[in-house]
This record gives C-alpha cells, sequence and structure tokens, in this order.
C-alpha cells in the first residue's frame, strides 16, 4: 500500500511538471502547446520583430532553408550560435550567398525556427 501511494503521489508531481512545462515557448508568439483546441498564433508581423544579425553558412534555395551565425535573438531567447532557419518564403533567400553578412527577422512558426525577412548588412 505505502509503494501505491509513493508511485501515485510520484505520478502527479511528474505530471504537474510537465503541464507547466509545456507551456514554456522561450518568448515566441505561438500559442503554448497546452492550450486546448487553439488554432496555431499567426506570426508576429516581420517590422514588429527585433532584428538579428548573421553570417549565412549555407543557403539551400530548394528547401527553403538557409544555416546562419547569428546573433542574440531577443524575441526567441536564443543566444548566439550556428544553426539551420527554415524559410516562410524561399524568395528571401534570393541573391545571399555563403559568407554574406546580414541582418533578419525570425519566429517560431509551428514549432520550426522560420526566417521571416532577411537584408544584406550594410
Amino acid at each position: 500500500m505505502k509503494h501505491l501511494i509513493t508511485a501515485a503521489l510520484l505520478g502527479s508531481a511528474l505530471s504537474l511538471a510537465l503541464a507547466q512545462h509545456s507551456g514554456h515557448n522561450h518568448g515566441s508568439t505561438t500559442a503554448p502547446a497546452s492550450t486546448p483546441a487553439a488554432a496555431p498564433a499567426a506570426p508576429a508581423a516581420a517590422g514588429a520583430l527585433p532584428w538579428a544579425e548573421a553570417e549565412v553558412r549555407r543557403v539551400d534555395a530548394g528547401a527553403g532553408a538557409v544555416t546562419l551565425r547569428h546573433g542574440d535573438i531577443r524575441n526567441l531567447d536564443m543566444p548566439p550560435m550556428t544553426m539551420v532557419f527554415r524559410t516562410r518564403d524561399p524568395k528571401v533567400l534570393d541573391g545571399f550567398k555563403a559568407g554574406d553578412k546580414v541582418r533578419f527577422t525570425a519566429d517560431r512558426i509551428d514549432g520550426t525556427y522560420t526566417v521571416l525577412s532577411m537584408e544584406p548588412l550594410r
């Protein structure tokens, strides 16, 4: 009986911890996963997002993806790193190549880090 009560308490604590974590979204503008029957939130308008600076490491226009070595991305609570981003519109990548210095806006859309706009850094 003592083991059954202990197991029930541990299960309840784990469920509570998971429920609290599911709402944590690193500053994203998408709805928390725990929101029942909610449609995914629309991404913030590109003009409303802060710019981040980066160096293009690789462009895969066919896949609509770009690898960026970026600085802080404030709206995503993301420190500097190198990672692959998807694009909402692959035309955003037109004219860019590895080595280019850029500034860009990004958001988390349907769980995927996505570049919304990108321009050469002057």
